[in-house]
């Protein structure tokens, strides 16, 4: 988008922005989100598989394969600020010499889905408060996976995505070597291009500037 048509947008976009009860700067109005790309074009959410289409997709949240049980995305699509993209670009790059790939499982949510989810869960410890806002709310986190290029088929990983268990925990040890191993590899080359893993899920990793972009409740569509 030009910056010409951003500010055309920005003239006739009369959106209001909503208060957070919380006290969160929250860019919860397209116009605002506008006026964040034409301050500093890194601020755009982009679609992960237009930045590398080899990356497969596998949105749980767009079907009722998820803790929740209902489908809580209308689309299964993948954003992430533009330099997440361009890192999940070089892990895959890198991946493919091992004949290995990534898949995702969630990326960019918006606010109002983790109020949703933290209304849902019984265990709090595996959501994010809407006290203070998800990373993946600020479209700097991701939830993913190994895949073998050849067959498409899933590497071996501690939990399925969305486990609640222990074992979910990126240390956890008791486990046949083959998936640490696996595990290892996955933790490795994502921290070598700017990422860190949560400390209780296995799949989650946030990039390393989380901090400099907004929490933000835009939906897939007003993208």
């Amino acid at each position: 988008m030009t910056a010409i048509s951003i500010l055309l947008v920005l003239c006739y976009c009369s959106y209001a922005q909503i208060a957070n009860p919380y006290g969160l700067k929250i860019i919860n109005d397209r116009s605002e989100y506008l006026k964040s790309i034409y301050s500093d074009s890194n601020n755009r959410l982009v679609e992960i598989v237009k930045y590398e289409p080899d990356i497969k997709l596998d949105i749980r949240y767009a079907t009722t394969n998820n803790f929740t049980g209902i489908s809580v995305y209308e689309e299964a699509r993948a954003f992430v600020r533009l330099p997440v993209a361009l890192a999940l670009k070089a892990v895959q790059k890198e991946l493919n010499k091992k004949g290995l790939g990534l898949k995702i499982y969630d990326a960019y949510r918006p606010y109002a889905v983790t109020i949703k989810f933290f209304e849902i869960s019984k265990d709090k410890n595996f959501v994010a408060s809407p006290k203070t806002g998800s990373r993946h709310n600020r479209g700097c986190a991701v939830d993913l996976t190994l895949v073998n290029i050849r067959n498409g088929k899933e590497l071996k990983m501690p939990t399925p995505f969305d486990s609640f268990k222990p074992e979910a925990h990126p240390d956890f040890t008791k486990l046949p070597q083959k998936i640490i191993a696996n595990r290892a590899i996955l933790t490795r080359v994502m921290k070598d291009n700017g990422f860190e893993v949560l400390y209780n899920e296995w799949w989650h990793f946030d990039f390393k500037d989380w901090k400099n972009y907004d929490l933000m409740d835009i939906s897939f569509k007003q993208l």
